[in-house]
């Protein structure tokens, strides 16, 4: 099986909110919303984009449990915290570059994205980008994000393919069209 990853395409948010009510659908969210929809600057435009975990490679939210609550699937999907081991200290949520990790203090347990790992890890599209009618979040292999990379004709140092702060992501975010100057329309 070809290993495929999520992959953002952020220009393309067109404020839907589609990825959050799949997001409450995935097998044990327990109807809890793992994904966010940013407004951008809400009191000049419409622009919007998904924020999620971009599962690091080498995770700040990992590596900062003291309680080894956070685990790294052999997909690469870094899941939420066990909770039989997760101790409520809150490391991982501050420790997260992106700020993505969220503390439940009735159930006094971390929860996050998972990548839909009961689907992913069989090859099968996590529900935000089932759903998502804009192609904003995408499941491709390595080979079709680079195809797309061609298309746009960006060379590497335009080509934005996982974020800076915390190193190597396992989902891969670009930002051709605001790289090459395209204005969105509304």
């Amino acid at each position: 099986m070809t290993k495929k990853r999520l992959y953002l395409e952020l220009e393309n948010c067109i404020g839907c909110r589609s990825c959050l009510a799949a997001c409450t659908q995935c097998g044990g969210h327990e109807e809890r919303n793992r994904n966010y929809v940013y407004d951008v600057n809400p009191l000049v435009n419409r622009q919007t984009m998904p924020l999620m975990c971009l599962h690091c490679v080498n995770p700040a939210c990992a590596r900062s449990c003291p309680a080894q609550a956070i685990q790294i699937h052999e997909t690469g999907a870094v899941l939420s915290a066990l909770v039989e081991k997760c101790i409520g200290c809150q490391n991982c949520t501050i420790a997260c570059p992106y700020g993505i990790p969220k503390f439940d203090t009735e159930q006094n347990l971390m929860y996050k994205c998972d990548l839909c790992i009961d689907r992913t890890k069989d090859g099968i599209p996590p529900m935000c980008a089932s759903v998502c009618p804009s192609n904003t979040l995408q499941w491709l292999t390595d080979e079709e994000i680079e195809n797309k990379k061609q298309q746009f004709n960006l060379d590497n140092g335009k080509w934005v393919t996982s974020m800076a702060l915390e190193g190597e992501t396992n989902v891969k975010v670009n930002l051709p069209g605001i790289l090459q100057g395209v204005t969105k329309l509304f």
